[in-house]
Order: C-alpha cells, then structure tokens, then sequence
C-alpha cells in the first residue's frame, strides 16, 4: 500500500514533502467560499453548514485529497500509512470542516476493496472517491443495539432481488445518504453470527422510509430507517451470503483506523480550550479540577500511543478495534464532565439564544460509550476473543 522506500532518508525526505504539499494545499483553499467552514461539524453539529461541507468534500475529491491509501487503479494515490496519518493529523491541524463522506471513504470504501467483487468495487469506488454518491451504515436495531449478532433485520432472495424487511436506527446521515450497507438475517432460523449478510441497498426507493431521532442537543443527524419490502439486486451482497458477520468485523475495524489521529488532534484542541477557560475563571486554582486536566492530557497520549501501535505492520491484535473504542469513548465522554466542572454553576444555564459550545460536548459525548459499539460490547468481544475467557450466557 505504501510508496516504495529506499532508505530512512528517503522516506523522511518523501513524508516531509508530502506534509508541506497537504499543509499549503490547506491554507491556500481553506479561503473564499470555504473560508467560514473552519471548525464546523462533526458529531453532534452535522447539521452545520451541510451543504457547504459537501462542495469542500467534492473540491478535496478534485484535487485528489480523497482515498489516499487507496490503489491508484481504484482512484487513490497509494499513500503510505505515515502518509495518510500525516494527512489526516495536518488536516485536524488547519481546523478544515468535519467530512461529509467519511462512511463512505473511511467505511464502505476499504470494505469493498478487501471482501467486495471487481464488479462492486468498480461500481461504488467512483462514487466514493469523487464524493459523488453518499453512504449510511445500517447495523444497530432497536433489540439489538450495539449486538450485531442479536439483528433481526431479514432479506430473502426473490428471482434477481433481495427483498429486505426490518428496521435499523441511530443510523447517522441516513436522511442525506445515497446508499445503506446493511446486516440482514439471509438464512431463515439462523441465530447469532450466523446466516448474516452484508447488502448495498439503495435508500431513494418506496420501500424504505427514514425518521429523523431529535437529540438531547435539539439536532437530529441519527435517525430511525424502516426496510419495508425494500429491494436491492442480487449481487449486491458483498462477500458470500451468510458471510456478513466476517464483513461487518473487517468494516468495524476499519472504522476505528488511521483517521482516528485526526480525531485526537480535535480532542487535544477541545482538552486545550478547556484549559484556558478554566484558567480564565480560575477554575484551574481548584487541585482537583488541574489534577483532572493533567490526567485528560495523559489519557490523549494513551490514545496516540495505542493507535500508533495497533497501526504498525507487524500488530495484529485482535481486541485492538475493541480496546481503541473503549479508550476514546470513555476518555471523551470524560471530557465533556470536565468541561461541566470547569464552567460550575454557570454551566447548568442555557443561553438566551442556544446551549454553549461545552454544553454541546457534554451532552453528545454521553453517547461516546455507546455508538460504533458500547463499552459492553467491547469488553465481550476482549474477553472472549483476545483472553479467551467463557462466552457469556445468551437466551
């Protein structure tokens, strides 16, 4: 995947270039029209500027700033790693918009590049890549929740279409997507793991019907998704069928991958002004509040470092999805308590016009430890597959 590499000077000469070309590339575009998109959405703000961030998403795509790691036969510039976490790490720095189609790149894309036919991948990689198509991931269910395994959603095979039946929810940017990779239940009386199958369904079509979720924040980028006799053709299934539940691991892994360096710069941003209002108040004066702030501050280095090592070539840890998830989850819903300690009492008054930027973060960030699978889930998936304890009883 990486460019080829001579020798230590090389490639340090080689990432340095690659840094100032992103950097400058950053600072003469972020101007203009986009000038005004610094620093906005994300979760939590997915509303702001929607628009807006799409025209940035698809100027990126123009001039090749999309798919970075992805083969240059598929659109991509065969980036290394170091070079896609340079990316992603200058991009955090310059405050550039939240992406708009990052289930698409980050998620869908790499999954059809390890599991998809040439066909599909010849199909949707286009589509992705130039920001022209939009995508949603439809795993949670309202009995299942972060379970993958416990979905209920079906599909059967009906001459050249699946025909999908079920309903998913917290599917984010669903009311905006395109496409929806789905996990139905294919084999009829299969349980658990198995009998899952991992389809690209269409989400403009009758059969399909999307209900925004209003969120403690008053925003509503999640939403319910009801499959009624919706379809979508047959070799839309990527992998074999049954074979969804190995698919859905390899996306999940990929979600928790390079781009979350980027997410720890926002982190460290948020950590960073934080610290200034509590040294603006005084706040700072209070022990406990500096000895929170002191541990926060040690937490992000934890979260570099273990992203750093589940990123080298010779790591393959199993729990490592698993153990990143709970690190960031737990360290940013803290967070979001230490901003509320840091504002006092002042922090429980909403605004005459809107909730602060703080009360935002703690609000949205209870949800941390719960989407893209909850700390109970994690700590399932180490215990059993990584220190091989007991499974857990299950009905």
């Amino acid at each position: 995947m990486g460019v080829i590499q001579t020798s230590d000077s090389d490639t340090a000469t080689s990432d340095a270039e690659f840094c100032a070309e992103i950097r400058d590339w950053l600072a003469e575009n972020l101007s203009g029209e986009f000038r005004d998109l610094r620093g906005t959405g994300g979760p939590g703000r997915e509303h702001e500027f929607f628009e807006e961030r799409l025209a940035w998403d698809r100027h990126l795509a123009a001039a090749g700033w999309t798919c970075l790691g992805w083969p240059v036969e598929y659109g991509g510039r065969g980036a290394s790693v170091r070079q896609q976490v340079i990316f992603h790490e200058e991009y955090a720095k310059a405050d550039a918009p939240a992406r708009v189609s990052h289930v698409g790149e980050e998620l869908l894309g790499p999954t059809l590049l390890a599991f998809g036919t040439e066909e599909q991948k010849r199909r949707f990689l286009p589509g992705v890549r130039s920001v022209g198509e939009l995508w949603c991931q439809g795993y949670s269910e309202p009995g299942a929740g972060s379970d993958l395994a416990a979905v209920s959603t079906t599909a059967r095979l009906d001459g050249d279409k699946w025909v999908i039946n079920g309903q998913k929810i917290w599917t984010s940017l669903a009311h905006v997507a395109d496409w929806c990779f789905v996990i139905a239940r294919t084999e009829k009386g299969s349980s658990r793991h198995k009998g899952l199958s991992y389809l690209l369904v269409p989400m403009n079509q009758p059969g399909i019907e999307v209900r925004p979720i209003e969120q403690l924040t008053g925003t509503s980028e999640f939403n319910e998704v009801f499959f009624d006799d919706a379809v979508t053709e047959a070799g839309l299934v990527v992998g074999e069928p049954g074979d969804g539940w190995r698919v859905a691991m390899g996306t999940l892994t990929f979600e928790r991958g390079i781009s979350t360096l980027g997410q720890q710069i926002r982190f460290a941003r948020e950590l960073a002004d934080i610290e200034a209002l509590a040294r603006r108040t005084g706040a700072a004066d209070d022990p406990l509040i500096a000895d929170r702030i002191d541990s926060a501050w040690v937490g992000l280095r934890v979260l570099r470092a273990h992203a750093l090592r589940t990123m080298s070539e010779d790591t393959h840890d199993a729990g490592g999805a698993s153990v990143s998830k709970l690190l960031w989850g737990n360290w940013h819903r803290g967070l979001g308590e230490l901003a509320m300690a840091v504002q006092g009492a002042a922090g429980l008054v909403l605004g005459p016009d809107d909730m602060t930027a703080w009360q935002r973060l703690y609000l949205f960030s209870r949800a941390d430890t719960i989407y893209g699978g909850s700390n109970e889930v994690q700590r399932n998936i180490i215990a059993e597959r990584v220190l091989g304890l007991p499974r857990e009883a299950r009905p």
